[in-house]
């Protein structure tokens, strides 16, 4: 990095990338006076241009950015960073959500959102991504199922399965505390590391564990269901 770009270079905890100029500026007014740095932008262009010279901790990014797409910027992201990208929008269809988990976001926020709880999910997401919140064991197994915490590594019935990093401390935590229910509040404090992220979030991502895993996810042998309450990774003497 030569000098002039040293200097210029800033460390961000937030980039909000929404096409509404006056909502993102008093978003990032308000994150900025509790101590979370943001800088916003209002395109895509914009976006990619701030990220050449910058880096973001944090990415909220609107789905409509005038003649952008949020979901065509967040791949185009995806490409070159895993920081996590919440999706911000008024649009509420289960469709929407899935396609936005499903390119790589992290979570969905529907608009209009209350300030306090934006910044308290901000806050949550990068204590999360800034410091490690769940303790993973050495290795654990089942008789399908084996993990090595150490190496990042998951072989189901001796092959190996890639899984994307929250995935893999879903997975783990489900296979520490297996036979047992494990609330979704549990969950939610203890791989996501706060308790207001949404249910279509958990349940995207223990589909996408079901059909990593599961002969047929529609009917999980090993990540089972607890209607109301959460989930249970059942053991198998095979």
């Amino acid at each position: 990095m030569d000098k002039k770009r040293s200097i210029l270079f800033m460390k961000y905890d937030c980039l909000i990338v929404d096409d509404e100029t006056v909502l993102a500026e008093t978003t990032c007014e308000y994150l900025n006076m509790f101590d979370v740095k943001s800088a916003f932008v209002t395109d895509a262009t914009a976006c990619m241009d701030f990220w050449k010279e910058h880096e973001s901790s944090l990415i909220l990014l609107d789905i409509n950015l005038g003649k952008d797409s949020g979901f065509d910027l967040c791949k185009q992201l995806r490409q070159t960073t895993e920081v996590p990208i919440l999706f911000i929008s008024a649009r509420s269809s289960d469709d929407d959500i899935l396609i936005a988990l499903n390119i790589g976001g992290d979570d969905y926020i529907r608009k209009p959102y209350t300030l306090s709880v934006l910044l308290a999910k901000i806050k949550a997401v990068l204590k999360r991504y800034q410091a490690s919140t769940v303790s993973l064991p050495k290795s654990t197994s089942t008789e399908a199922v084996v993990m090595d915490a150490d190496l990042f590594r998951i072989w189901v019935h001796g092959e190996e399965i890639r899984l994307k990093p929250l995935e893999f401390k879903l997975l783990a935590y489900l296979l520490e505390h297996k036979n047992r229910v494990v609330t979704k509040d549990e969950l939610f404090r203890n791989v996501w590391g706060d308790v207001i992220t949404g249910d279509g979030t958990l349940n995207v991502h223990i589909r996408h564990l079901r059909e990593k895993i599961e002969k047929n996810p529609n009917d999980p042998e090993y990540i089972k269901t607890v209607w109301g309450t959460g989930y249970v990774f059942e053991e198998h003497n095979e």
